[in-house]
């Protein structure tokens, strides 16, 4: 068998190349350690983000701050949306002037920064030094009668707070967007299988990272201390800051090579509105007369030209109707951080600590009675089926079918998701049901959650396990070929900004799934609880599932024929037999 030959990528000017050993193996272990490093500080950043997203609200309504729940909850949503809606600002910035490595660089220095408000805040002194004291609780007469409006006060702390969190989502939306493009970049040379792996254990480090948050940092922080719990985060951001500098000689960095952005939006107004245009012309045929009279003294301005622009155009149309599309299996998809909560909180939760004196002490008893299972925990579920199926689909799946040549594409496999998708909410619209009806028999039982009173169905938590184990595999399926996607279709003067699109999109997707629940909350609507204190008992949450799973349902059938056209457009017919054999 000949010796496997590594692929000399042509470079651009300013591009850095490591310095590597001469032969095969060299080249190929510095790749693979890059890579490495690169999951590495995936893992830690995801692992922070995870941290401070798990006990937000929590954080917010505990008596250091004294939100209203919905101050509280919507201050989390407004966190989690820009975290995802500013994803192409760190991408074009990367283009245009940072390049990949000073983007994500800056933005873990920027996420260090900010994310060490939170534990700031945890304590008396750090409060007061960043807000000034908390206002006493104005006096006033009692409430006449029982369903008068009452005025929330004005959150404390809220100017310091959102702009904190702002902040840390800017930066994690930054690196975000581009880490996944730089850590491709680093096995580019090893070949495209080699990418595709890439992005499966890519999306396997995100879920590690989610496994060490939920189960370490969301326990401390409910149970132990804020302070300890939010100071996780910030040392796992700089251990990630670190490995990031100290991996730096092994990395292959590439300048920003400019957005064509601007050369799309100059094609599509040339499309939609040529009279514009025209005039747009016009001036800029006056500017270049004008600088005719010094021409030795011009240097050429580098950039695309105008075929290479239109050809670039004709690949975002074609790439942006597939990426929408996708938006539907997003709204599913956050509902595992939503209504899924939400449902889980009002099934019955067993206590980690049952009380059974044979086999505990007293104390122990006394200390973990009221420790019942974070609800939050159900999500590893979801996160261990990911952690389960990536190594396995990437070391025995994914080689025999491309020995078979029957792999799918990535589109394939995005369709696939979006049908693992729609069988989850279906199983939580089922779910619901039952739910319901016992709730409508009157056999329920009540449990205390976080000081609040929850009247659950008798039904255990553990009948949600379906529902996360379903749209963990739908990510397998949907979430991993779309970065791959994404990536490899981009234009390269527009990779970090396509995947800024991609995760705006699906930040686009979770605001659609919750503006869909206040728009069923409102009276009349399917979600409207009045009178229920927190409880959703007298909801149809059911109905909700069922109305997600039917726009699942039709958009899927929109992407299944939008991939159909691009697939045909872009490949020809491929030969799909196990027993074939490549000769040469």
């Amino acid at each position: 068998m000949p010796a496997p030959r590594t692929r000399e990528q042509p470079r651009v000017p300013g591009e850095r190349r490591p310095l590597l050993p001469r032969g095969v193996q060299g080249p190929r272990r510095w790749r693979r350690a890059a890579g490495a490093a690169v999951l590495l500080v995936e893992m830690l950043e995801r692992a922070a983000f995870f941290g401070i997203t798990a006990n937000l609200v929590l954080y917010l309504n505990s008596t250091n701050f004294n939100w209203a729940g919905e101050q509280a909850s919507r201050a989390a949503l407004v966190f989690l949306g820009a975290s995802y809606l500013l994803a192409p600002v760190g991408g074009w910035l990367a283009d245009v002037y940072l390049g990949r490595y000073r983007a994500v660089a800056l933005s873990l220095l920027l996420y260090l920064a900010a994310s060490g408000l939170l534990p700031a805040t945890a304590f008396p002194d750090g409060r007061s030094s960043f807000c000034g004291e908390m206002p006493a609780s104005p006096l006033g007469p009692a409430c006449p009668s029982p369903d008068c409006p009452r005025a929330s006060p004005s959150p404390y702390c809220a100017p310091v707070l959102y702009a904190g969190l702002l902040l840390i989502a800017l930066a994690a939306s930054s690196v975000r967007s581009n880490l996944t493009s730089f850590g491709a970049d680093q096995v580019m040379d090893l070949g495209r299988d080699a990418t595709r792996r890439f992005f499966n254990w890519f999306y396997w480090s995100i879920n590690l990272g989610a496994v060490l948050s939920l189960l370490v940092v969301a326990f401390i922080q409910q149970n132990i201390s804020f302070l300890l719990g939010y100071s996780i985060p910030v040392g796992c951001v700089g251990l990630a800051f670190f490995i990031f500098l100290f991996a730096t000689p092994v990395f292959i960095t590439k300048p920003p090579m400019g957005s064509q952005v601007s050369s799309m939006l100059k094609l599509a107004l040339q499309n939609c509105c040529p009279q514009l245009w025209q005039r747009h012309l016009a001036r800029s045929h006056r500017d270049r007369q004008g600088a005719r009279l010094l021409p030795d003294q011009r240097s050429p301005q580098p950039g695309a030209s105008l075929q290479e622009d239109i050809a670039n155009f004709q690949v975002l149309v074609k790439i942006l109707p597939v990426m929408v599309t996708l938006v539907p299996y997003w709204m599913v998809y956050f509902q595992m951080q939503s209504t899924y909560v939400l449902q889980g909180l009002h099934l019955h939760i067993p206590n980690i600590f049952p009380a059974n004196p044979s086999n505990i002490s007293m104390a122990l008893r006394a200390q973990g009675s009221s420790y019942t299972i974070p609800e939050a925990w159900l999500l590893l579920a979801n996160v261990v089926v990911v952690l389960i199926l990536v190594p396995l689909k990437d070391r025995l799946i994914d080689p025999l079918l491309l020995r078979c040549k029957l792999l799918p594409s990535a589109l394939q496999k995005m369709a696939l998701g979006m049908l693992f998708g729609f069988t989850s909410v279906i199983v939580a619209g089922v779910l619901e049901m039952e739910r319901l009806h016992y709730i409508h028999h009157n056999q329920t039982v009540s449990q205390e959650i976080g000081e609040v009173l929850y009247n659950a169905a008798p039904l255990s938590i553990w009948w949600q396990i379906p529902q996360y184990l379903l749209i963990g595999i739908s990510e397998i399926f949907a979430s991993i070929p779309g970065l791959e996607f994404a990536y490899s279709e981009a234009p390269r003067s527009m990779q970090g900004a396509i995947m800024g699109i991609f995760f705006c999109l699906s930040g686009v997707g979770s605001l659609l799934g919750s503006s869909l629940v206040a728009l069923l909350s409102l009276p009349g609507g399917w979600l409207h609880c009045p009178e229920d204190f927190g409880n959703i008992n007298n909801c149809r949450m059911d109905l909700y599932f069922f109305l997600l799973a039917g726009i699942q349902a039709v958009t899927a059938l929109l992407f299944v024929w939008i991939a159909g056209r691009y697939e045909r457009v872009s490949q020809g017919p491929a030969s799909h037999s196990c027993f074939s054999r490549d000769r040469g």
